[in-house]
Parts: structure tokens; sequence; C-alpha cells
């Protein structure tokens, strides 16, 4: 790695917006969980794909890492520069570069995050469904192939891209998909990218799927005395058909925590959090056979939030369910997990993992967007017990493989990473060599994000 030579060549391109101070590299060496700093050599902020490919030209000839950053919220590492070389922040790449109200579509720059596009297609009727709960980087959503609490009705961000600008590891500027709604020409190379956590190129252009806005959206929270009662209820919501565009799990330490962090007042109990969308007739229909499901498994205390505000403070909570959980041990540190079962085996995982957690004494509240099989377990331990460190990978451990036996995968949504590379070869066998291979082909140098996704080269 020519690394000086890499920066001389790179501060031509970019004069004061190639960045080597320390408080710079520290804050693109952070991660929002357990893993330990990790500063780059340099962060890049280019304004356009033509930069983006100057940069991934100079730094290929100079064999020098890369590493893409939206606004730093994934969960498992996948941000951090663990080889040195260059971060590329897309924060000033940031613009609405089209929408296509007719087709109901919308072409945008990586480093535009969800909120700030929503807000701009206000006006238009129309809404980018997909809600991983922070406000990330669109770039960054589809390198995680992100999801979140409304992918039960729209899917995640594989169902909602339908092509990419990309730029290789040795320049190329390429484009994917078309705005078309299908195509059978050659391979699905947006596919491909999409969940590729950077490692086989950088997104510098990505055209979106739009959905029109509700004619009327109903959003309730409801208690249970047990979690299995709660993801029977849901079982039973999905087998019905019902159209539920959010539906999420709390257990009983997260109402805690939520009741401490927000001034909520939940019963310490597991509660169920949804809400529907349609039509005024079609949401009333739904609610109504909704009652009538969660009556038969215990419910109690339904709580109906019919105002946007009453709505939007309701789903607010629940977007900082992480930090809620992270502010009742103060000090400690976060191992944030999560896998994905088939729905008929939701309430054996969900349970297991409960009852795992509590005989290894581990403080692991649990919640997910159950709606798809997919739940979390936000870890706590002290960062100065090594033991404890020990003993929670452990439980992390046993959780996917508990997954994975049920039929289901590592990760519904966090993504691999570094904290979930050890499970790929479980989970895939010797399609992890193919992505190893697809990697190779790509970026035969290992130049984009190294340490992630695919096996190590020796």
């Amino acid at each position: 790695m020519q690394i000086d030579a890499a920066l001389d060549a790179l501060s031509t391109v970019l004069g004061q917006r190639l960045s080597r101070s320390k408080s710079d590299l520290d804050l693109h060496g952070r991660s929002e969980t357990w893993f330990p700093l990790s500063p780059p050599d340099a962060v890049a902020y280019p304004e356009s794909t033509q930069e983006v490919s100057q940069i991934m030209k100079i730094c290929a000839a100079h064999n020098v890492p890369v590493t893409g950053w939206g606004t730093g919220t994934s969960l498992e590492g996948q941000s951090l520069a663990v080889s040195g070389g260059v971060v590329v922040d897309f924060t000033r790449m940031n613009k609405l570069l089209a929408v296509h109200q007719g087709d109901m579509d919308a072409v945008v720059q990586p480093g535009l995050t969800r909120e700030e596009l929503n807000e701009e297609l206000r006006a238009t009727g129309l809404f980018f469904p997909v809600d991983p709960g922070a406000n990330a980087s669109l770039g960054g959503m589809a390198s995680t192939r992100a999801s979140g609490t409304t992918a039960v009705r729209y899917g995640t961000m594989r169902d909602n891209i339908t092509g990419l600008e990309v730029v290789l590891s040795d320049g190329r500027i390429i484009r994917t998909g078309t705005r078309a709604r299908k195509t059978s020409a050659g391979y699905d190379l947006t596919g491909l990218f999409v969940g590729a956590e950077g490692t086989l190129g950088l997104i510098t252009e990505l055209t979106l799927r739009l959905q029109g806005q509700p004619e009327a959206t109903l959003a309730a929270i409801c208690a249970f005395d047990t979690v299995d009662d709660a993801v029977r209820a849901v079982i039973d919501t999905i087998q019905m058909g019902l159209s539920m565009a959010r539906i999420e799990l709390l257990d009983t330490e997260t109402a805690k925590a939520f009741n401490a962090y927000a001034g909520a007042t939940m019963p310490e109990s597991p509660h169920l959090m949804i809400e529907f969308h349609g039509s005024e007739n079609g949401v009333k229909e739904m609610a109504e056979t909704f009652g009538e499901i969660i009556a038969d498994h215990n419910g109690h205390g339904f709580d109906w939030a019919t105002r946007a505000e009453d709505r939007n403070a309701l789903w607010t909570m629940r977007h900082n369910g992480a930090y809620a959980i992270f502010a009742a041990r103060p000090g400690w540190k976060s191992l944030v997990t999560d896998v994905c079962v088939p729905i008929s085996r939701l309430a054996e995982a969900v349970n297991d993992t409960a009852a795992d957690l509590e005989q290894a004494g581990i403080y692991g509240p649990i919640l997910g967007h159950v709606g798809d099989g997919n739940f979390h377990s936000v870890i706590m331990f002290d960062p100065d017990d090594p033991e404890q460190m020990k003993t929670v990978k452990a439980a992390s451990e046993r959780m996917v493989d508990r997954a994975l036996a049920m039929g289901g995968t590592a990760t519904g949504e966090h993504g691999i990473g570094m904290g979930k590379l050890g499970y790929m070869e479980k989970e895939h066998g010797d399609g992890w060599q193919v992505m190893g291979a697809i990697k190779q082909a790509l970026d035969p140098e290992n130049l984009l994000n190294p340490g992630k996704m695919v096996p190590p080269r020796n």
C-alpha cells in the first residue's frame, strides 16, 4: 500500500475535501456497537460520480483500500476501515435528482437520507416506504439490503430498487437495471450490488420505487401476558392475510426500558405495536379482525393512535428502542444482533432465545419486525469484563445456530460486516466460496471494503 503517494494524488483532485484530521478519522472509525475504533488513513468527500471514479482509480494505482460511508449507522461494523486506507464519505452527494410521479419512482444520490427524501416527496402524494429506524443514507441502506418496520408490507431495499450507478474497483462506471418495472435482460446486477456492503463497488446513484401515501393510517399498541401469546397473535394475523404495514414485538424488558427512557406508561409485559395502511373502510375492517385475533391470545390494554402526532410519537419511541436499552446499562457496550426464521417457527425461536439469555444471566431485551419473522436482541455487557464478552458472544452464536436449524438466516436485516462473517459458511456452505469468486472477479486486488462479506484471501 502506497498510502502517501495516493493521498498526494487525491489532494490534487479533492483539495480540502480530503481530510486527515484526527477528529474526522476517529469519527469515521467508530461503530454504534461493540467494535473497536478503526480509523482510516484519510476521509474523502466527493461531490460527483466522476470524482468517485477518480478516487477509485488513484487508490487502485497505489493499492489502497477504499470503504464507503453513508451515515455510519450500520450495526455489524460494515463501514469500518479495518485495513486502513481511504473512507469515501457520501454526505456531499445528497441530491434528489428526479421524481417521476407517473411512474412512481425517484432517482437519488447515495448520501440522501430516507427522511430527507420523504420530506421532499410530501407534495407529490408519494413516499419511500423502507424504514430501518435510523435516518440512514439511501446508499448505505442499499449496501446493507436494509429493511425495517414496514418490510412486512412494502418489502426490503431489494424490492424497492430498480437500478443503480456503480463505480467498480478499477474506476469504471456502470449502470445496472432501468426505470422499467421488470426486465429479462441478462444477470441481475442490481440485485448483486444491493446487500454487497460495498465489497463489489461504490453506489453513486439509485433509482427507487415509490408508493402512494395511504388514504388512511391507523396504529395501536397492546399488551400480552407472555411473549408466546404475542407471537402467536402475529402468526395468526399473517395467516389470516391481514395487510399489516407494521407489526412489532417488544418483550417485557424492552417495555421497561421505554418507560424509563421515554416517560411511557406501558404495562411491564410484552407488547405488539401495529399499523394499518389503506382505505378508510379497509383499515377499519382490518382493525376489527385484528382485535378479534388478539382477544383470542389474551391481548389487553389496546390503545389506538388515530392522530398523526400520536402515531409519530409511537414510532419514534420504537425507533429509539436501542437507545432506550443502552440507557438502561450506562457505560456498557452492546452487541446488537438479529436473526430471521420462517413464521411458523417464530414463537419457538423467540421463546428459546429468551430462555437462553435468562439462563446465561444476560441482559438482552428482545424486539423486532416479527411480521416477517425477524427479531433482534440488544445484548448488553460490561466492556471491562472479558468473561462477560465471551458469554454474550456465545449466546449470540447460539441464537444464529438456532435460526439456521429452523431454516432461517443469521441476519434478517443487520447484514454481515465483521460481526457475522464467521456464520457465512454455516449458512451458505460452498455458496460462500462462490461469493468469494465473484469478489475476485470484480475486485481482484481486494481493495473494496476488505475483511467483509467473503472468505479471507490467503
